[in-house]
């Protein structure tokens, strides 16, 4: 397995990830990735990985429950308040 590797920039700003790295994070032809810059480091997220990881954040919501809903009902509570302050 490939722990660190150097990688070349070319003329026209493309870098070749090895086939080893796109293997072990399932980085196929046409795979979109998004970048984002962190400090000094340019990193590459597969948009499938953001996905579970939120997914994980919130799985312990029930299904039947609308974060959307609770949001619209709390903030009308608080109009509420603020009207009769």
């Amino acid at each position: 397995m490939i722990a660190e590797t150097r990688l070349e920039v070319d003329e026209q700003g493309s870098i070749v990830i090895p086939a080893e790295l796109r293997e072990k994070l399932g980085i196929e032809v046409g795979t979109k990735l998004i970048a984002r810059v962190e400090d000094d480091r340019l990193v590459l997220t597969n948009p499938k990985t953001i996905l579970n990881k939120l997914q994980d954040l919130f799985a312990h919501i029930p299904s039947h429950i609308s974060l959307a809903d609770e949001l619209i009902a709390e903030r009308r509570a608080e109009a509420e308040r603020e009207l009769r302050d």
